[in-house]
């Protein structure tokens, strides 16, 4: 654990001031779409939710282990050009998350979700919750959600017709 602590640390100091921004944090609390517009865990559809996100404990199956977020979190802090770099004041959240069968791994799915803020990173949890109720319990369909989030998650409830 130290030699990965130490490793992420040095990864921090030279990627904060290393490279200049590339994603745009003037869509905040959403990622730059650009830079992730989302994407799907291909073995989870309609037909499927049942034996995948629908079953108590399946996201813990394939969610990717802290190994792999934590330099991907540290890469991306740098592309959003945040100035605070200490990773622990983000999440490297899931635009689609793995509740609604988004890419576990993909970067394109993955980003720095700021713990602070007007909408914080805890907010986006409860409209993920709802979503996956709504689609396992077959009031919403498996894409309408996974739109309504990947496109604007602060107003994807309203979207599907559930908030």
């Amino acid at each position: 654990m130290t030699a990965v602590a130490l490793t992420v640390a040095g990864f921090t100091l030279t990627t904060g001031s290393a490279h200049a921004a590339t994603c745009s944090q003037s869509y905040l609390p959403l990622p730059d779409a650009a830079c992730q517009p989302g994407a799907y865990n291909p073995d989870v559809t309609q037909s499927t939710i049942q034996s995948t996100i629908c079953v108590p404990g399946w996201t813990k199956t394939v969610r990717p282990p802290v190994s792999y977020t934590t330099p991907l979190k540290i890469k991306q802090i740098g592309e959003y050009g945040y100035s605070d770099t200490n990773t622990a004041d983000y999440e490297e959240d899931h635009l689609v998350p793995l509740e609604l069968g988004g890419a576990p791994r993909d970067p394109k799915n993955l980003w720095p979700e700021p713990r602070y803020g007007d909408e914080p990173a805890a907010s986006k949890d409860s409209v993920e919750n709802q979503l996956k109720t709504a689609v396992c319990n077959g009031t919403v369909q498996l894409d309408a959600a996974r739109s309504a989030i990947a496109t604007d998650w602060t107003t994807a409830l309203s979207k599907v017709g559930i908030g």
